[in-house]
């Protein structure tokens, strides 16, 4: 098999206007209807303008969304199992239509693209969920994210590139499809095994890429994915440092580092049919595809959402349509007694065999615990020290959440003055009240806007907690989608511990000084939580407290122990 055939649905496309067209487009947007994008969509369009999602000429009209939902291929019959769609606000789409172009603009207000509207419609998304994903289950980041961040309207149609998304970062290591394929041909590769990664690498990925380029006769291409992953990843900046360490261990003119600006779904086996479609536009001959790879882990049951080797079947099924040969993923181990890492299929019982966890090894960055050399190169480990040190030199947030009346904001205050008697960080406490007077005064009551007033929090949040403070909240965030959404914001920055203040409704009524309980009944305050509005219970905080028969400082007290025993105080 050669290297740099056409992509499977025809030439490799580049969507970016010749430079006088751009600049004339780019005029012309000034009086288009303006969307600015959001991050997922920003990676989507970067590498539908570069060519990387060929033959897609933009993002999917609904004929074609369908048939991907259902069949995994669009409407020309050319394999394609991940919708790529442009979803926008309702008062958006209200005022656009077919034939309308609209201009697509990065974070700082950059055109990045135009887009010749083709359909606007809402998606049926629990079908998009269960079609893509397999479940409806919101456990799934992908289903979370359909449901709770996605906006609830698709717009479909051609986009024309005016100018790529910037990066700051890693420019070295930023190529398009094309520029790889001209680096493949001016190094002479021919056969390139590519290895998709979202996590750092360590002695035993060096050891599997190895074999897989030798047993495929082909060169390396590391390709970690620097887009959006699963929530909670290490951030990419640590990842591509561990990289660069990584690659220079390599025999020389045999590996490539390159970054993909992919933005994950954690869909399993279309996802592993869908990176391959990617790789194969970048240049490459090969892919290796692990256990689960690209899985989410665990449903909202315990149980994973695909099997271990869905994603290798399911390529395997379609790789001569393809033409990508799929290398599976061979776990290693190290054995002890040899002092080398083999394939666990190949251990007997006589072997002692050493393996490090990827939950082991956070664990063991947390609480700053030796990380031996047989699994990691000591460059590595150094950098994800620097990024991930032990608990106790985190930042961190304490995130009450209760019904009005519950005591969330006695406990905060007697849990703050408790913290500053310790010392060490500083410590801010955005209470409910505090936050709605200086942040989120112009907002209301409606759930949309008590949403936005709990990110807001969480946005707060995070900075403090990644610059090493402390931050406690104490809203009443009666939505669990929402929490979701700010633990996810905050602990791939430092700690995120959930307190669940759980007092009773009766008991919380009969403490209200302010009447808003009975003005509720009366029917005066309108969507107020637990009376008229539902409070959706956590299902798995770190710290319930019922403050029925404890004292604030009791609670407070209770809460700093589980703080200690979680390592974050000493």
């Amino acid at each position: 098999m050669g290297a740099f055939k056409e992509p499977h649905g025809g030439e490799l496309k580049n969507l970016y206007l010749p430079d006088e067209e751009a600049a004339a487009e780019k005029r012309a947007a000034k009086d288009y209807p303006s969307w600015d994008l959001g991050e997922r969509q920003l990676c989507d369009i970067e590498l539908l303008l570069n060519g990387a999602f060929s033959p897609l000429e933009g993002f999917l009209n609904q004929a074609d969304y369908d048939a991907v939902v259902e069949t995994m291929r669009l409407t020309s019959g050319v394999l394609w199992p991940m919708p790529i769609t442009l979803d926008v606000s309702e008062d958006f789409a209200r005022d656009i239509g077919t034939g309308d172009r609209i201009a697509l603009r990065d974070l700082e207000g950059v055109v990045i693209a135009t887009l010749e509207v083709g359909d606007v419609w809402s998606p049926d998304k629990a079908a998009e969920a269960a079609g893509v994903f397999g479940t409806r289950d919101q456990a799934h980041p992908a289903v979370h994210y359909l449901h709770n961040i996605a906006g609830p309207v698709y717009v479909g149609g051609k986009l024309r590139g005016i100018e790529p998304p910037t990066h700051y970062d890693f420019k070295h290591l930023r190529d398009g499809p094309e520029e790889l394929r001209q680096r493949f041909r001016k190094l002479g590769w021919r056969r390139v095994v590519a290895f998709q990664t979202r996590n750092p690498m360590h002695r035993a990925h060096q050891e599997l890429t190895l074999r897989a380029a030798r047993d495929a006769e082909a060169n390396l291409l590391i390709h970690p994915v620097v887009g959006m992953t699963k929530p909670g990843d290490i951030d990419h900046f640590t990842r591509v440092r561990c990289y660069e360490h990584l690659t220079s261990r390599y025999p020389e003119q045999t590996t490539m580092l390159s970054l993909l600006p992919l933005a994950m779904r954690m869909g399993g086996p279309r996802e592993a049919l869908w990176h391959a479609i990617i790789r194969k536009n970048y240049g490459c001959t090969h892919l290796i595809v692990g256990r689960d790879h690209a899985g989410p882990g665990k449903d909202s049951k315990g149980e994973d959402f695909y099997g271990p080797y869905d994603a290798q079947e399911l390529l395997k099924t379609h790789e001569q349509e393809l033409d990508i040969s799929m290398v599976p993923f061979r776990m290693m181990v190290y054995v002890e007694n040899r002092a080398q890492y083999v394939p666990v299929d190949e251990t007997t019982d006589d072997d002692t065999v050493l393996n490090i966890s990827g939950t082991e090894l956070r664990r063991r960055l947390q609480e700053g615990l030796d990380i031996p050399g047989w699994f990691s190169f000591p460059d590595v480990v150094e950098e994800l020290r620097r990024t991930h040190p032990p608990r106790d030199q985190q930042g961190f947030t304490v995130f009450f959440t209760g019904l009005s009346g519950s005591g969330k904001s006695t406990i905060a205050n007697a849990l703050m003055v408790k913290l500053m008697e310790i010392g060490g960080r500083h410590v801010s406490l955005l209470d409910g009240d505090i936050v709605r007077k200086n942040l989120s005064s112009e907002l209301g009551f409606s759930k949309e806007h008590r949403d936005l007033n709990i990110r807001r929090i969480g946005y707060v949040a995070s900075e403090i907690t990644k610059n090493g403070g402390i931050a406690i909240c104490a809203p009443i965030a009666p939505y669990a989608a929402t929490r979701r959404i700010v633990r996810e914001t905050i602990s791939p920055v430092g700690g995120f511990v959930e307190v669940h203040v759980a007092t009773p409704v009766e008991v919380c009524e009969q403490r209200d000084r302010k009447g808003l309980y009975a003005k509720a009944r009366a029917g005066i305050i309108k969507e107020f939580t637990g009376i008229s509005d539902p409070y959706e219970v956590p299902e798995t905080p770190e710290i319930v407290v019922d403050t029925t028969d404890i004292s604030p400082d009791l609670a407070a007290h209770r809460i700093l122990v589980k703080l200690e025993a979680m390592g974050f105080i000493r």
